[in-house]
């Protein structure tokens, strides 16, 4: 197959998602969704890469994180993941909480007895109350907002992690976590060409 203008395969570099939409539409903005999971290896070793490169994102693009509730270890950070969010506290404790599953094993990985308590415990060292922390884990509207994740990784056919979506039409494939970033980034020129969405200036 023949690559696009912006040098990418379709098939090859990524797989085009029919009738696909933005996990979180927003006008003049360029969606990046990485799928991922709290206790995915593959994530905890992508995570340095992907931080560094959405550091230096243009303004017209916003990175977003849908967490994968892939079974029974997986659910309780996603939910987790849902409550901090809401808080403002992703940004401060993301790549902590990663560390503390996979390189201190502080807190349980996959294999491990599942505790919502210790995980509402580690976001009590940002300023959350572990108690509110946990019953709000187990709401309703999270809950909710776990399974509208779910949804947007079925229509998006996010079946691994990490995944990384662009605009909620294209599923990034590639060799390598290097290889996905490249293309996620000629993926975003490419949409910025079709939309005319330029990037801020300063």
């Amino acid at each position: 197959m023949a690559a696009d203008a912006s040098g990418l395969v379709e098939g090859t570099d990524y797989v085009a998602i029919k009738g696909g939409e933005p996990w979180k539409p927003l006008n003049g903005k360029i969606e990046v969704v990485e799928v991922f999971g709290y206790v995915c290896p593959a994530c905890a070793a992508f995570d340095p890469l992907v931080s560094a490169w959405k550091s230096k994102l243009p303004g017209d693009v916003r990175f977003s994180y849908v967490p994968a509730p892939f079974g029974p270890e997986w659910t309780p950070y996603a939910k987790a993941f849902y409550v901090a969010e809401s808080m403002n506290l992703v940004d401060r404790s993301h790549s902590a909480l990663i560390r503390e599953i996979h390189v201190t094993q502080t807190m349980p990985g996959e294999g491990d007895p599942v505790d919502e308590q210790a995980i509402a415990n580690f976001y009590g060292k940002y300023g959350a109350n572990p108690k509110d922390f946990l019953s709000t884990m187990n709401s309703f509207s999270v809950n909710a907002q776990v399974m509208k994740g779910r949804q947007f990784m079925i229509r998006s056919g996010a079946n691994s992690t990490p995944t990384l979506i662009v605009n909620g039409k294209y599923k990034v494939t590639g060799n390598s976590f290097e290889d996905m970033l490249r293309i996620a980034s000629g993926l975003i020129a490419k949409e910025r060409a079709a939309g005319a969405t330029a990037p801020s200036q300063g």
